[in-house]
């Protein structure tokens, strides 16, 4: 088997995690820059920009729920950055914390739209958004091929479900 295959083999859970996690850093950057309003410039009212975000939201905790019950415990298992109270569960709490304001940031302004603040929207986007970034990036490097190879056969590594 060629070696570029192989390290494809290898890498297989860090490419599937990148392209799931480069679709939050588009849709969370999507959701910052359109904050001050500029959602209007593109033919989105604010009814269809908060749903958009709180799609962002939903999917994140979707994704982040997913990790937790299936992909975390086999991982954690024998990478210590997986296990409970770990790097990556405390990631996601920071990031869940940040996911709640947004989330009742949302009900009150689809509530009430003429209380929408592009500001207050923006602030607490960037509260939560560099410890997002980071975990994302954490969680593929540490899925690369390169890593798991310190902990993992590669016919181990493809059981692992993805």
């Amino acid at each position: 088997m060629s070696s570029s295959r192989e390290e494809a083999r290898w890498n297989r859970l860090a490419d599937a995690m990148t392209h799931f996690h480069d679709h939050f850093k588009h849709e969370c950057t999507s959701t910052e820059v359109l904050a001050d309003g500029s959602f209007a410039k593109r033919g989105m009212s604010l009814p269809a920009y908060l749903r958009m975000t709180s799609q962002l939201a939903r999917g994140l905790t979707v994704h982040h729920t997913i990790e937790e019950r299936y992909i975390f415990p086999i991982l954690g298992k024998r990478m210590a950055m997986f296990s409970d109270n770990e790097v990556h569960l405390k990631s996601h709490e920071a990031i869940h914390h940040g996911l709640d304001d947004l989330t009742a940031l949302l009900r009150k302004w689809l509530d009430e739209p003429s209380k929408y603040d592009p500001r207050e929207m923006r602030a607490c986007l960037d509260s939560w958004r560099e410890v997002l970034f980071n975990h994302l990036d954490q969680e593929v490097s540490d899925l690369s091929g390169e890593n798991m190879k310190k902990y993992w056969t590669l016919e181990e590594v493809e059981r692992i479900p993805m």
